[in-house]
């Protein structure tokens, strides 16, 4: 069972729609293919939820390399969140401001973030659906990076100055976030990921209704949300509200899914919430709280109280590996008696588990088995019956072919015989009727001559007549 489920879990993966970031290029949500950025995220699924049209992915690539993935907010002209893994940090590298050219032009050539002092005229409608340098100038705001450039190394330092990577802040609000993600990140987060690769990292912001000359959207709140899939996993949340540079509050994944827009899913499966160690994830938060009571501590210029810090950081050396030695015991005892009860546990789930998938494949046989025997009974009468239709109707066909062939073959003799036979009868009967027609011609004959005659001899008796009146007198007329 197990095997199958992985095998389905790799099948829905390499067969679902899923968006994702490619080329440096800008997609919408519900487009596929651009998986490059994928390993940004657990199990190479990116967040859910966001189908705004106006929320586009990008896959934030530079000298030819994906660096991070970012989802930006043409609309507030910010970035909704920033994607990325923590490598190492660097010593922070002078800002060149970089721009993403397809989120303003999509038909440009132009496939990855470049400086936008080289731009030049070269991109059209820059700046219509992202912030530019210009926009911050005499604001008041600084460029704030969601993903700090204090968390990466080298080039994926130098590609974080994306300015779609950046949220207005004030100085004071975005050197606080900077400080505290990077104390979290180093201090709490990666400590407690026993594989470093696996811890994946979320920075995003909520937009306000407030905007820098209104273009670009102040956040009313930063967050952060972080996983670490490892064999021991967990997840962690953590919100600072804008208007107190020095709160930090911790809480789940879920309860940060709440503050964000309806249906938004951060991590595939909730990052294994079900499956989470939560003694790491106790650890976690009591070093998240460390940091934040250090960071209050910190702000004091109290002379007394950097000595006491002083103090209890001796005394900390000191009782350290008491500590740790108790921690180990503790630790040690846990894990036996998890290890007891996990195998108790084991144990009667594949117990129960082996029980109830015989029963369940014993169910199914028999169902499958009564269902086929039930179908071939059904079809029984039917194909006996299509068989039966099938003999007669070729029987119909055979007689009627038959009788067809036997009539053209008899029809060609009988005719000839028949017209045969008819010739003589038709010739005697023929002899009376042309009799007639020869009697009918010599009398027809006969007549016209005598015919002929008569008016020949009226002609020449009316001829003398006439002559006649014309030569004798009219007195002797009647003589």
């Amino acid at each position: 069972r197990e095997w199958t489920m992985k095998t389905s879990i790799v099948l829905l993966l390499c067969i679902s729609v899923f968006p994702g970031f490619s080329q440096g290029r800008v997609v919408r949500e519900d487009e596929t293919g651009f998986a490059e950025c994928n390993v940004f995220f657990p199990g190479q699924v990116p967040p859910e939820g966001f189908t705004e049209p106006f929320h586009v992915k990008i896959c934030q690539q530079y000298n030819k390399e994906p660096r991070f993935a970012t989802l930006y907010s043409t609309k507030d002209k910010i970035p909704l969140y920033s994607a990325f893994k923590f490598t190492k940090p660097a010593q922070s590298e002078e800002e060149s401001w970089l721009v993403e050219p397809q989120i303003d032009d999509p038909e440009n050539d132009l496939h990855e973030m470049v400086h936008e002092a080289d731009i030049g005229g070269t991109v059209a409608n820059l700046g219509s659906n992202q912030a530019l340098t210009s926009d911050y100038v005499g604001s008041g705001y600084e460029r704030g990076l969601l993903n700090p450039s204090l968390l990466n190394e080298e080039d994926f330092q130098v590609a974080t100055y994306t300015l779609t990577n950046a949220v207005p802040l004030s100085p004071a609000l975005s050197k606080s976030w900077h400080r505290d993600l990077g104390k979290v990140v180093e201090q709490a987060l990666t400590p407690h990921c026993s594989k470093m690769d696996h811890l994946y990292l979320l920075a995003g912001a909520i937009p306000s209704s407030v905007q820098v000359k209104g273009k670009v959207s102040v956040p009313e709140s930063l967050w952060l949300a972080a996983c670490c899939d490892a064999p021991e996993g967990w997840s962690l949340g953590l919100v600072k509200k804008i208007n107190d540079e020095n709160s930090l509050a911790d809480l789940t994944v879920r309860e940060l899914e709440k503050q964000l827009l309806p249906g938004v899913h951060l991590f595939k499966g909730h990052c294994g919430e079900d499956k989470q160690s939560q003694e790491k994830r106790e650890a976690v938060l009591q070093a998240v709280s460390q940091i934040r009571s250090g960071e209050q501590v910190g702000t004091s210029n109290n002379q007394e109280t950097k000595e006491s810090g002083w103090v209890r950081r001796v005394a900390g050396i000191i009782a350290t590996p008491f500590i740790k030695l108790l921690e180990l015991l503790i630790y040690i005892f846990v894990e036996l008696v998890k290890f007891v009860f996990y195998f108790l546990w084991l144990v009667v789930k594949r117990v129960v588990g082996t029980i109830l998938d015989g029963v369940y494949s014993l169910w199914n046989g028999m169902v499958s088995y009564l269902k086929a025997v039930s179908m071939v009974l059904i079809s029984i009468p039917y194909d006996v019956g299509r068989v039966i239709i099938n003999i007669f109707l070729g029987f119909l066909q055979i007689v009627q072919d038959v009788v067809s062939l036997t009539y053209r073959i008899l029809s060609i003799p009988v005719g000839f015989v028949l017209h045969l036979a008819a010739f003589p009868y038709h010739s005697i009967c023929a002899i009376p009727s042309v009799l007639k027609d020869m009697a009918t011609g010599i009398g027809g004959t006969f007549s016209l001559v005598i015919d002929a005659t008569a008016a020949v001899l009226h002609g020449f008796c009316y001829l003398a007549g006439h002559i006649v009146k014309r030569v004798v007198p009219k007195g002797s007329s009647d003589d």
